[in-house]
């Protein structure tokens, strides 16, 4: 035995071997690794497409201990945009850049195995800040939930050609669920994910469609007392903050502050009610298991109509909405409702029913 291990050991026997995985302590519980614990912990990660950063941002927000995680997900052009919002511990505001930085982590004395492979060894913030073009956190800090944005060019990190398509579950004897197919895209991963994780909300959508299911749930969730009389916003959880807003403006404000941004019309459409909100995911891929078991295919339909998955349907129904939000701009406008969608045995009607504002 040399020197050095001798020491190693006296030091581990005095102060226990959590000394000897830390290169510093942050404060709040985060630490620094040392490298040579950091590189035990699988150090070494890749991240090789869009969807890759999706699975890093979710167990993220698990180990936060989130009960709910919203991902708002965009492309425009080459960019693609994701949003992710949850209701775990939170970021201390100290530790807004550094939790970016290798070997920087919460879990000193716990790492978690899954069907991904390890996860935290402080590395995973890293490497995906490392692929993408922006990874920040929008808003944190102590026991407030986290909003974190990532901002990705698809030329340099490239994702999967279908993004609209949902995937098949299926049920084993147990009753748990698994994907059974579909394109590996990031609707799947986030499926597949809340598969593994049935106890938590998981949601996803536009950011329009992720801030009117924040400013409606936190709404159901809060008293009224504490909307009416929250002065700093910064003291309630990220989640709930939308449901504050008085009127549109500052809910155009608030929702630029977490990562959701949207014009001042969309956010009247949210206050008013308009613009409903997002089921969980597994609630989305999960809808026909609710259809009675004893009802009977119409014959004389299937072979005249067109067949199109209700998960298929709500994609392209949420697509048409966003199309519709630029003629609103434009011209003034306002859609009552949502776009009504009717199948025939050779075709597909959309119907929109307006309103002109004065």
């Amino acid at each position: 035995m040399t020197d050095t291990d001798a020491l190693i050991d006296f030091v581990s026997t005095v102060s226990g071997e959590a000394f000897l995985k830390v290169e510093e302590s942050l404060g709040d519980g985060y630490v620094r690794l040392r490298i040579a614990e950091a590189e035990r912990r699988q150090a070494k990660h890749d991240i090789r497409s869009i969807e890759d950063v999706i699975v890093e941002l979710l167990r993220n927000s698990r180990d936060a201990h989130a009960q709910r995680i919203f991902v708002a997900s965009t492309r425009e052009g080459d960019l693609r945009t994701i949003t992710i919002i949850d209701d775990g511990v939170g970021v201390p505001k100290h530790l807004h850049e550094a939790i970016f930085e290798p070997r920087v982590t919460s879990k000193l004395e716990t790492m978690v195995m899954d069907r991904w492979g390890v996860h935290g060894r402080g590395m995973a913030l890293f490497s995906v800040r490392s692929n993408v073009s922006i990874a920040r956190i929008a808003s944190s800090d102590m026991h407030k939930g986290t909003s974190l944005i990532v901002v990705a060019d698809t030329t340099e990190l490239t994702e999967r050609a279908d993004q609209s398509t949902w995937p098949t579950v299926e049920r084993d004897e147990s009753g748990r669920l698994s994907v059974a197919r579909g394109p590996h895209n990031i609707i799947r991963r986030i499926v597949e994910f809340a598969c593994e994780h049935p106890e938590l909300e998981v949601y996803l959508g536009s950011p329009t469609e992720v801030l009117a299911t924040l400013h409606d749930t936190a709404r159901r969730h809060l008293d009224t007392a504490d909307l009416m009389f929250c002065e700093d916003l910064e003291r309630m959880v990220v989640w709930h903050r939308p449901a504050a807003s008085s009127d549109a403006a500052e809910l155009v404000t608030i929702a630029a502050e977490i990562g959701l941004p949207i014009s001042e019309r969309t956010a009247h459409r949210i206050m008013g009610g308009e613009l409903s909100g997002l089921e969980p995911v597994l609630t989305e891929v999960t809808a026909d298991d609710e259809q009675p078991a004893s009802s009977k295919p119409d014959i004389y339909r299937d072979r005249r109509s067109l067949h199109i998955h209700h998960t298929d349907l709500a994609t392209f129904k949420r697509e048409l909405e966003r199309a519709f939000d630029v003629l609103a701009e434009r011209y003034y406008l306002n859609l009552r409702g949502e776009p009504k969608i009717s199948i025939g045995a050779d075709e597909i009607r959309v119907r929109f029913s307006v309103e002109k504002e004065d």
